[in-house]
């Protein structure tokens, strides 16, 4: 597996990450696509205390206990759950990070987490506390580097201005290719993108497409465009899956640190890692495919 330099930090991560958000609450089965997972040389593992109630970091924290050191661990906080579990509000407040990250480290059974990400954010929070949060921790040991999970472009303006945050993770996608127009301002402040959803819910893999067109389109795209791109890409090199274009395409931009697909299956889980793994696209290759999908653009005012 090609590793990445994560940003400017000394955090070298699988060019295929697991974010483990698909994983369920079944703790064997969860354990074992983790223990694929890292048999396959994936390195990188995001989860976040939001995840099930915490379950999904426990999870996480017990499949890799005995191999910490070999692992880069990235949580993310901000969403604090109500007390009955109804639901969860924003606090991205200094108090609540520092309250939260204890107990992720129990959650995770570990006693630093390698990447904390802000888990949203807002123009309206008090940005300056939050970064304050971040590099309190950074001095104290407890994390080594700190991100967002951001897709505000002005929420992402601030923190690339004012913290050293090395990473923005970001649904990007052949579907969904709106962090493009940022890609220059992140890479030229030395920060690397993550890619979540890169394979937008499953419309990028190799399934049939009957059963992929199941709902009323995609994000910009209707069901009848998002139906003529499919058979376009189905169609346009039978020497690459469906998957490895996805894939590919997202890691063509060296500002990708990592792409991170989810895997509910340990079959999708290898399909994900040889995709990941093949031959890079061509220039060529990479056009065509820029060629036949929309590209996107934030509102700039959020």
């Amino acid at each position: 597996m090609r590793k990445r330099q994560l940003g400017q930090s000394d955090l070298y991560v699988s060019e295929i990450g697991l974010g483990c958000m698909s994983l369920g609450t079944e703790e064997k089965h969860a354990l074992s696509l983790i223990d694929k997972a890292i048999d396959l040389d994936i390195n990188y593992f995001d989860t976040a205390d939001l995840y099930d109630v915490g379950k999904n970091e426990e999870l996480v924290g017990k499949a890799i206990k005995h191999r910490r050191n070999d692992i880069i661990l990235a949580t993310k906080v901000g969403n604090r759950w109500r007390e009955d579990q109804s639901g969860w509000d924003w606090d991205p407040s200094k108090a609540y990070i520092k309250e939260a990250v204890k107990k992720s480290l129990q959650r995770l059974q570990t006693d630093f987490i390698d990447l904390y990400q802000l888990h949203g954010g807002t123009i309206e929070d008090n940005i300056d506390e939050t970064i304050e949060a971040f590099e309190e921790l950074k001095q104290e040991g407890i994390i080594r580097y700190y991100g967002i999970s951001s897709i505000r472009p002005n929420v992402i303006k601030e923190y690339l201005d004012k913290s050293s945050i090395v990473s923005i993770m970001m649904q990007y996608s052949l579907l969904d290719r709106r962090p493009e127009e940022w890609f220059s301002i992140i890479k030229d402040k030395g920060v690397s993108v993550i890619a979540r959803g890169p394979l937008a819910k499953g419309l990028l893999t190799d399934k049939p497409l009957n059963q992929k067109l199941k709902g009323k389109g995609y994000l910009s795209y209707t069901n009848e465009e998002l139906k003529a791109f499919l058979i376009k890409l189905e169609n346009i090199d039978p020497s690459h899956s469906m998957t490895e274009l996805a894939l590919q395409y997202c890691l063509y931009q060296d500002v990708i640190g990592a792409v991170i697909p989810g895997a509910s299956k340990i079959q999708q889980l290898i399909e994900n890692v040889e995709a990941g793994s093949s031959e890079r696209l061509s220039a060529q290759m990479y056009d065509k495919l820029q060629q036949i999908a929309k590209p996107g653009q934030y509102e700039q005012h959020r």
